[in-house]
């Protein structure tokens, strides 16, 4: 704890508010909210014991700041605006949008449909979800589409063709066919009011129509459709077995539970909907709070950003702050919802099995977090205690050459950060000074041009300083770049990587072999191909691009500057090909008689 952090310990107010945890560079890695700042805040450098992710916070912190508020409610608020704003590493990371299916009604309209939709828009429309696992979206829709008669089609109500006839599902019944004028906006709305009730839980009315229909079609000996009939009562059924029978059936519930373990922490969720589970939802979490309620309040409140907030939320454990997460709720909702941690009956069994979740998830995402640290993180850090460096090597490139026969000369440079590809910091380079076969030289000029970027600092991947330099290929390679590099006036770690037996090779000529094993290895493995692939592709592409050039030139009156104005009206070679001979012509500076030169000339190479 520095000297900064201890003068605004002591000066720390004991209202309500949200506290700001920055590390040494200044950016905020850690948002919190606190009933009492004083003591939140000081807990935080206190000698008490603390989970290894709160350590692992505290320890790159080099200042905070905080911001009073009035209430609780109101650092609600505020946390929540805050880590949209900054995106801390140690806060909670969610998806901004949920894409599970939605049923949605617009009873605006006149003659609505019902609709599977996965983005929720901010209208007045009626949604009714998430289908998550059980019945889908789709099986409900089609269970709705067999028992009430309403239109699925995609016609636009308000513009009709003076033309038109009703389709076949109105002439079997299935549709009240509101196209053809025969039903008004009452009828079909008093129809679609069964639909809704439907939705909400109310299951009486659509068993008692597939009924109806199934005997009907059965006595009309229309089999197939008494089948059908007989298939959505079943769907049907299956639904019904899963209600919650001390929940109403117009009842949405979200539970949550919260599990934490070492460095990790993860949240289930059940949801009920309509009285019934339709499934849930899996978190793998960070977070660098000391307090574990104070972490599934934020969530719950960042969960309902934009998505449709039930009518009672269950949180597995307490929350101090439930009654400023209802009164956040609520408004957001329109109408009250209520927060609470049940001590007996159905909901404290539905908050059982989400806290079983929770740590069933957590375990398994705390394993996987463990094998992808050690292919990334734990492999770079392998990497840097084998070549006695004291960086993280929180930045590798990897550079490679790529070329024909001495032809279409180009090179790569690849970037890992943190042991993971970073693609939008690759580049490419064309070699311009090199003549012929030469890839020591080729290399030697692509270094030359890396570290001209790197003290111009214009771009924002050349102008970002390695910490360590992977040449692909041997002592002759890396004898090269290094000789870059001494021009430059750098001094960054290098190494090779031959790829005879994957031999790592220093600069001094000393050579290194892994056991294949090896985490360090592997990472370096990944890096060299990720380059050379990068490096064949963009080859390829220029070879590519060359040789419809060199192509079209054999054509009696084609000269560089018609052969640049096709490329760039057709873009391939294939377009070109396929082109006729007036789409040809009306390429600026492309007369007729060529044209047909053109179109003759690829019918001749098909041949």
């Amino acid at each position: 704890m520095n000297d900064v952090i201890k003068l605004k310990l002591k000066e720390l107010p004991l209202d309500s508010g949200v506290y700001m945890m920055r590390d040494i560079s200044g950016a905020i890695i850690y948002v919190g909210k606190a009933k009492n700042l004083k003591n939140r805040v000081r807990s935080y450098f206190n000698a008490s014991p603390k989970a290894e992710k709160v350590l692992s916070m505290v320890q790159k912190v080099a200042d905070f700041d905080y911001l009073i508020t009035r209430s609780e409610e109101e650092a609600l608020v505020l946390e929540n605006n805050l880590i949209k704003l900054h995106k801390p590493f140690y806060n909670i990371l969610l998806k901004d949008d949920k894409l599970y299916p939605f049923l949605r009604i617009d009873t605006s309209k006149p003659f609505p449909k019902v609709e599977v939709i996965r983005r929720l828009k901010a209208d007045k429309a009626r949604y009714f979800g998430p289908y998550m696992v059980g019945i889908s979206a789709a099986e409900m829709l089609r269970l709705i589409h067999s028992a009430f008669p309403i239109r699925d089609c995609s016609l636009n109500m308000d513009k009709i063709p003076k033309n038109h006839r009703p389709c076949l599902n109105a002439h079997i019944g299935r549709c009240l066919a509101p196209c053809s004028g025969a039903v008004s906006r009452e009828e079909y709305h008093r129809v679609l009011q069964d639909v809704i009730s439907f939705l909400k839980g109310n299951d009486n009315t659509i068993k008692e129509n597939l009924e109806r229909k199934m005997q009907e079609a059965s006595e009309a000996m229309q089999y197939e459709q008494a089948l059908r009939y007989r298939n959505a009562l079943s769907t049907l059924d299956k639904m019904i077995r899963r209600q919650i029978a001390a929940l109403p059936k117009d009842f949405n519930l979200d539970i949550f539970g919260l599990a934490s373990g070492g460095d990790g922490m993860a949240v289930a969720t059940v949801i009920v909907r309509g009285g019934k589970m339709v499934g849930g939802e899996k978190f793998a979490i960070r977070d660098g709070s000391i307090d574990l309620a104070g972490t599934l309040s934020s969530f719950i409140n960042r969960y309902y950003d934009g998505g449709i907030v039930a009518d009672e939320v269950v949180s597995a454990i307490e929350l101090p702050d439930a009654a400023a997460l209802s009164e956040l709720l609520s408004e957001k909702k329109g109408e009250k919802v209520a927060v609470s941690t049940p001590k007996a009956g159905v909901r404290k069994q539905l908050a059982d099995i989400a806290m079983k979740n929770a740590m069933e998830y957590l375990s398994r995402s705390t394993a996987e977090l463990s094998r992808k640290e050690r292919l990334t993180t734990g492999a770079c850090r392998q990497l840097a205690d084998l070549l006695s460096l004291s960086s993280t090597l929180d930045r590798i490139e990897c550079f490679d050459i790529s070329h024909t026969s001495g032809t279409d000369k180009v090179s790569s440079m690849v970037v890992f950060t943190k042991g993971e590809k970073d693609a939008k910091m690759y580049r490419t380079f064309h070699i311009k000074t090199v003549e012929g076969n030469n890839d020591f030289a080729c290399m030697k000029e692509t270094l030359d041009r890396r570290f001209a970027r790197l003290k111009e600092g214009k771009d924002a991947s050349f102008g970002t300083r390695p910490d360590l330099l992977v040449i692909d290929g041997g002592i002759g390679q890396v004898h090269y770049a290094m000789q870059s590099m001494k021009e430059a006036g750098e001094s960054i770690p290098m190494i090779g990587l031959a790829e005879r037996e994957e031999i790592i090779v220093l600069p001094s000529g000393e050579e290194i072999i892994l056991p294949k094993s090896s985490f360090a290895l592997r990472l370096l493995i990944r890096i060299r191909d990720e380059a050379h692939r990068f490096a064949i592709t963009f080859h390829r592409k220029l070879r590519g691009k060359r040789s419809v050039k060199s192509m079209l030139l054999d054509i009696e009156g084609m000269g560089e500057k018609r052969v640049a104005a096709l490329h760039k009206a057709f873009g391939s070679l294939d377009e070109l090909r396929n082109a006729t001979a007036e789409e040809i012509a009306s390429v600026k500076g492309i007369p007729a008689p060529l044209a047909e030169k053109v179109v003759a000339f690829f019918k001749e190479n098909a041949k």
